[in-house]
């Protein structure tokens, strides 16, 4: 696996989000948070810092609100696992990706922003992601590929944002016109330019896909297919086992 070149390292920064509730990952949620539940021996949160270190970036915020305690005593218990972290604190409301983005925005420094959900496990390869990211000069680009989901975003035929549709309900919300849409499954790793919070006009809760349909109007907003990459969602205690396959 490569890494990105020691000269861009300052340009790159990230954000894990582990501040959910992580209801779907109940019982071990009611007394954990979910970042720290261990997949042979590390935990989810220990194996996205890992990840974020094969490219060259140890400088990285962690949204902390479920358990937020046990978030900060086990990464200071570690010494961040080799890389700088710094807490972001929403132990007294839970804000959701979109509003933890925005709360998090004084503490990013660089231009650019690897943002992950704690619970994701992949081996796509960020290298390619933040050269293609940077390469459109898109303002987001959005991991994604093509499996089964009820909750899609819909692109052109050029890789660009137009809408969101949810499968099981019916509901769909479109941003701006295309000939046809095509569903893809988003995978919770995105490339920001941190201009983008800047642009984010709501307050308070809320989530990144709607950040991302307001921002599609005037914006592109692009998809990076990894599709083959090894992935998993760790939303569930059931899908522990599996990933232990994958991930040893």
């Amino acid at each position: 696996m490569s890494t990105i070149n020691q000269s861009s390292n300052k340009d790159v920064s990230a954000m894990i989000f582990a501040a959910g509730l992580g209801t779907r990952f109940k019982p071990w949620t009611d007394k954990h948070p979910k970042a720290l539940a261990v997949i042979n021996g590390k935990s989810l949160l220990q194996r996205n810092i890992e990840y974020l270190q094969q490219y060259g970036i140890r400088d990285v915020v962690v949204n902390v609100h479920h358990f937020a305690e046990q978030v900060k005593n086990a990464v200071e218990k570690n010494d961040g696992w080799g890389s700088q972290i710094i807490f972001s604190d929403e132990t007294e409301e839970l804000l959701e990706t979109g509003g933890g983005l925005k709360k998090a925005l004084p503490h990013f420094k660089t231009p650019t922003i690897v943002v992950i959900n704690s619970d994701i496990l992949t081996d796509l390869d960020l290298e390619k992601m933040i050269e293609t990211h940077r390469r459109s000069g898109a303002l987001a680009t959005l991991a994604v590929s093509d499996r089964a989901t009820s909750r899609y975003f819909l692109f052109d035929e050029n890789n660009i944002l137009c809408g969101w549709r949810n499968t099981s309900t019916g509901e769909e919300k479109i941003s701006r016109a295309a000939k046809k849409f095509i569903p893809k499954a988003f995978s919770g790793i995105h490339v920001i330019e941190t201009r983008l919070v800047n642009l984010v006009e709501r307050e308070g809760k809320f989530s990144m896909v709607d950040v991302y349909l307001d921002l599609a109007k005037k914006h592109e907003i692009l998809a990076y297919d990894h599709t083959g990459s090894r992935f998993i969602d760790v939303g569930k205690p059931g899908a522990v086992a599996k990933a232990e396959t994958m991930f040893p």
